[in-house]
């Protein structure tokens, strides 16, 4: 079953800030669409024809590059858009690539029709342009600890964050669920680079390897924390 706008608008009440203003008859030309998890939205050097609005799902925003080297700039969760940042350039083709992480519902419009919109919706182009420059922002800031921090930080800095959003407070052990490769992918460090790090932290003891995975229990959160604490406020 074809899933109506109106439906959308009522599961997902955040909506209703961004199509306050939208004019009528979109609302008979845009389209809903659900991606499954893993699926490409729209791929590095495409062209792109439409815009649209993520109301459901996260997605991460990758980077691909011709020695088949993939490196993860965020990841996003809803209310998001795809497609804004290369229609507001004034390109043809995307920069980057966006894949889903989990099942991600969309409102999809013309590039025409996005065009028209916020040429004529002040309120509209105001959240579309302040989404742009809070990646903008939130991009810099971490490539800029990235391209100063010794890989060792970038890495325990990553994990920390993953244990404090798992709640390792309360749990007091948390189990890192990412493989080499996504960590690889997430940090911009070499897999060989990843390995030779994690061994050096699992001998001074502020995380753990089991079966492979990274974990990291409550007396090794706050000891890293502590070897951090000169450049990472939590």
């Amino acid at each position: 079953m074809t899933m109506t706008l109106e439906a959308l608008r009522s599961q997902v009440p955040e909506l209703e800030t961004y199509l306050k203003y939208m004019p009528k008859e979109l609302e008979q030309r845009c389209y809903i669409k659900i991606y499954p998890p893993g699926t490409i939205i729209h791929q590095k050097d495409y062209k792109l024809n439409y815009f649209g609005i993520i109301a459901k799902g996260e997605h991460r925003v990758i980077n691909e590059f011709q020695n088949g080297n993939v490196y993860m700039i965020e990841k996003n969760e809803p209310v998001d858009f795809i497609g804004e940042v290369t229609i507001l350039a004034g390109m043809e083709q995307t920069s980057v690539t966006i894949e889903t992480l989990t099942e991600t519902t969309a409102i999809l419009f013309s590039r025409r029709d996005f065009e028209a919109w916020i040429a004529q919706d002040i309120h509209f182009l105001r959240l579309v342009a302040g989404k742009v420059a809070y990646k903008l922002y939130r991009s810099s800031y971490n490539r800029g600890a990235r391209l100063f921090y010794p890989p060792q930080f970038i890495l325990l800095d990553h994990i920390l964050k993953y244990a404090a959003a798992e709640h390792i407070e309360e749990k007091k052990k948390v189990l890192v669920k990412k493989t080499r490769q996504q960590l690889y992918e997430e940090c911009g460090i070499t897999i060989k680079t990843l390995n030779r790090i994690i061994k050096k932290l699992a001998e001074d003891q502020v995380l753990s390897v089991e079966h492979g995975k990274i974990s990291m229990d409550l007396r090794e959160y706050h000891r890293a924390r502590e070897l951090v604490h000169h450049y990472i406020n939590y």
